[in-house]
């Protein structure tokens, strides 16, 4: 008896399978879908989008704890269509395909899957008036789960839907939200995004009585110009400022946007919004794209700022492998990779040598009284004379009169430039017998000295402009680089000794790995015993350079890339190390001829306008903002 009892005391403890309750079905789901006001906000937008709206408006309280209303002018529902909408994967946005299902492959709406309304009503309570067009108004009420109505009811045409006392029937939800201030700026993201991505809608969001946001539908003639108006009335004046044009379209697929200068950039990813058929998303794909693009003009801890539209046919992209639908996934990753990064490189190319308005006006608040915290800016006549002792003029037409112990130089006084600037006496960039007010009509204007012999100053008819010598020559090698590898390959010059350099025996080991593709970019190297490398040619362009410092960066730069990607992959990082050694250095004295013949090449090489690591080469200030500086306006 008791080997009998024994033996069945194991099946009396197993675990039996059943079925959960209604009520907790739908209070998990709605953990799922609406994991804070926030989700229930974006839920609840989506729908009036697709319902037709020209007008939603938000009020929360609370962060939306307390309430969230949204009311819009779309379709209405009757009161059928109200009992259903409350049920469980009940929805009008899925079309019945040829063989009486579901199509679930071509999704035209921003809401399919029903969940919204039920998952809502699971946790809080809800309220529903609708009305279409010429019908009676019907009023619903959810609470806990348990509905009552419809029942006739007065409204305006559409629907406005009330949510109160969220997660009330799931109080531990509630410890896990955050302040009503963080939970109400989460809403305000939500309604941002949305807002960008549907500009022909108007859009209103108030917080305890206080409007936050508020919108009319953009009118502008073209869908670009009221793309760029909604952005603009969103993310700033800045934005509208500082970014470019986006546009491609392949196989099927357009991608279009407007992409921020590499010098417009931000400390984080927060300001770059990604959109798939107009759905909001933060996908990992498109992130990594967006990085790939900007790799070779942005530090790697500074971000871009922009908006992208990527639009394709929905039987191409899967928008249901995310509860809260954040997430996709493309049938054919690797086209929509490629095709964000050229978009975005095509944009890149066509900004020219431009640089972010934003670089200026940092500039410019640098300058006024109690910029720099803990102490007072000097008089003015003080500045002068302190800028007069480090300004190196230039001499010749315009020019101003020598100072005594200042180098004299003549802009036209060498014809050959120092091979340090090889390659500036190209056609685009020969500084000829040009008169200095015929210089200052060109984009970066006429070189009129140096600052603390770092820093080109150029004088234009409209103000002047301040160059960072070195940045700017970094970014020229640079190009010429990439240019020279893609057309013919990048010339090397033999040393007439070799230069041996010491390195860790890992360090050396790994360099010599690569000496091959290393080959390819100008550097000819060989092993030379434990630890230590021997430099045989570098490559023609760099001239005169610290072998020796450039030889342990790129140690380092391999270190980081590790053995899964070849050099040329990360070209730009590699050759962007090189170009930094072979660039005119800081503190290194300039002929007017050679500040010249800079700017110039300056005005015609793609993305001048930042160095190889994303600051800007360069600051405009106009002379109406000088002229504030000094009272004159």
């Amino acid at each position: 008896m008791a080997d009998a009892a024994s033996s069945a005391a194991p099946n009396a403890n197993r675990p039996h399978i059943r079925r959960l309750s209604e009520g907790t079905v739908n209070r998990i789901a709605a953990g799922e879908v609406v994991e804070r006001p926030a989700s229930a906000v974006k839920e609840l937008v989506e729908n009036a989008i697709d319902a037709g709206a020209s007008r939603i408006e938000v009020a929360i309280s609370a962060g939306g704890k307390t309430l969230i209303a949204v009311d819009d002018d779309g379709c209405g529902m009757t009161a059928d269509d109200l009992s259903l909408a409350v049920e469980r994967h009940a929805t009008s946005k899925l079309a019945v395909n040829d063989t009486g299902t579901e199509d679930l492959v071509h999704i035209q709406s921003l809401g399919f899957r029903g969940e919204a309304l039920p998952s809502i009503g699971a946790v809080a309570r809800l309220g529903i008036v609708s009305r279409p067009a010429g019908e009676e108004g019907h009023a619903l009420k959810v609470e806990g789960g348990k509905v009552s109505g419809p029942k006739p009811s007065s409204a305006a045409p559409g629907t406005r839907i009330e949510v109160r006392d969220l997660f009330y029937a799931t109080p531990a939800r509630l410890k896990f939200l955050k302040s009503d201030r963080a939970e109400a700026q989460a809403v305000g993201d939500v309604m941002r995004r949305i807002a960008m991505a549907n500009p022909r809608v108007g859009f209103a969001l108030t917080h305890e009585g206080r409007t936050s946001l508020r919108m009319d539908a953009e009118t502008d003639a073209t869908d670009d110009g009221a793309q760029l108006s909604r952005l603009s009335r969103i993310l700033g004046r800045d934005f509208q400022d500082n970014v470019m044009p986006v546009e491609i379209e392949r196989e099927g697929v357009r991608i279009a946007g407007f992409a921020g200068l590499p010098t417009f950039n931000r400390g984080n990813a927060q300001a770059q919004y990604l959109f798939v058929n107009g759905r909001p998303v933060r996908d990992k794909l498109l992130i990594g794209a967006v990085r790939g693009a900007y790799a070779d003009f942005l530090a790697r801890d500074r971000h871009p700022v922009l908006a992208l539209f990527v639009e394709i046919d929905p039987a191409e992209v899967d928008v249901n492998v995310h509860p809260a639908k954040a997430e996709v996934r493309f049938r054919d990753p690797g086209l929509i990779r490629a095709l964000i990064v050229k978009s975005l490189r095509m944009a890149l190319d066509a900004a020219g040598h431009r640089a972010s308005t934003t670089v200026a006006g940092a500039a410019l608040s640098s300058f006024q009284p109690g910029a720099h915290a803990g102490h007072q800016p000097p008089p003015q006549r003080h500045l002068m004379e302190l800028a007069a002792r480090s300004f190196a003029p230039t001499q010749g037409a315009g020019a101003p009169p020598s100072v005594p112990g200042m180098e004299e130089t003549s802009p036209l006084q060498h014809q050959n430039l120092p091979k340090d600037l090889a390659g500036f006496d190209q056609p685009a960039a020969r500084v000829e017998e040009t008169s200095a007010d015929d210089l200052m009509d060109r984009p970066l204007g006429a070189a009129r000295g140096q600052l603390h012999l770092t820093y080109i100053v150029a004088e234009t008819h409209n103000g002047l402009v301040l160059v960072d010598q070195h940045a700017a020559h970094e970014r020229l090698v640079h190009e010429r680089m990439k240019k020279a590898l893609a057309n013919t390959g990048i010339k090397r010059q033999a040393l007439l000794v070799p230069e041996v350099v010491e390195l860790g025996a890992d360090e050396a080991a790994a360099l010599a790995d690569r000496s091959d593709e290393l080959a390819e970019l100008g550097l000819v190297i060989e092993p030379f015993g434990d630890g230590t490398i021997i430099v045989r040619e570098t490559p023609a362009m760099l001239g005169d350079t610290d072998i020796q410092g450039l030889v342990k960066d790129l140690a380092d730069e391999v270190a980081d890339l590790g053995q899964a990607l070849s050099l040329k992959e990360k070209l730009d990082e590699v050759s962007g190390t090189m170009a930094c050694h072979g660039s005119v250095r800081a503190g290194r004295r300039l002929t007017a001829v050679e500040m010249n013949a800079l700017l110039r090449e300056m005005e015609v090489t793609p993305h001048s306008g930042q160095c190889n690591h994303g600051r800007p080469t360069y600051v405009t200030l106009s002379l109406p903002d000088i002229e504030k500086l000094f009272g004159r306006r």
